[in-house]
């Protein structure tokens, strides 16, 4: 389940991807079939233990193309160990809403980022995530969990005062924003609910079968109720 768009963030052959708070490392797997240099960078070394072994039952199956790599590194967002400029791509897939110092981790993605380089930032999306917030005091107090709902006004406020210039966005999941209301609603860590297990079955169809029902529905559903907004960035 990819949240960037990658026709808007273009990556390919030559191209080197950060992908900071790679997590499960959905992005970066893109990123190398798309043949380009990637790091997946996360803190959890246990997150970028799986995605190492899934990078290379990749390159087993053939998947990778030749001159594409991939590799794990571990660190924080607020300290990156890269010199500056060391990357023509950075993916922050849902990473700054975890940050308490969200404007220090935006100036390290500016510093590691090359000049004419591209950014894509996602975060979730203000009216979704405030009703999460609303409905289950867990959703977000969890230690590691979010700390702040931003509006797309803010986080682009605060990307270009950190020196990027602003570029288009987008939302996408709609689909998963009634899921996340579900699990609010009965709790969030009660996933053996009849109606949570439900949608839940769903949201896997939707993701193994891609439909054109689905399609239609999150397409209509992404303005208004997308559970990420997704902007992308450029340093000058």
């Amino acid at each position: 389940m990819l949240t960037v768009d990658f026709a808007r963030l273009p990556v390919g052959p030559g191209v080197r991807v950060l992908d900071l708070g790679c997590g499960g490392g959905r992005h970066a797997f893109e990123v190398l079939r798309r043949g380009a240099e990637v790091i997946a960078f996360d803190m959890d070394q246990a997150e970028l233990d799986n995605v190492a072994n899934m990078f290379a039952a990749m390159d087993k199956a053939g998947e990778v193309p030749p001159d594409a790599s991939g590799r794990t590194v571990q660190g924080t967002a607020l300290d990156m160990p890269f010199e500056d400029g060391s990357f023509d791509r950075v993916i922050a897939a849902e990473v700054l809403e975890h940050i308490p110092d969200d404007m220090a981790a935006m100036a390290e993605i500016f510093r590691v980022l090359r000049p004419g380089g591209t950014a894509a930032i996602t975060v979730p999306s203000f009216l979704p995530e405030r009703i999460c917030w609303a409905l289950d005091e867990a959703y977000h107090t969890a230690p590691g969990g979010h700390v702040r709902i931003y509006t797309l006004a803010e986080l682009s406020a605060k990307l270009k005062s950190t020196g990027f210039e602003i570029g288009p966005h987008h939302h996408a999941h709609g689909l998963h924003s009634p899921y996340w209301w579900i699990k609010c609603a009965v709790g969030v860590n009660n996933d053996d609910h009849p109606l949570a297990k439900a949608y839940h079955e769903l949201l896997v169809w939707d993701i193994m079968k891609r439909p054109a029902v689905t399609q239609i529905a999150e397409a209509v559903l992404n303005p208004i109720i997308g559970k990420s907004v997704v902007l992308y960035v450029k340093k000058p």
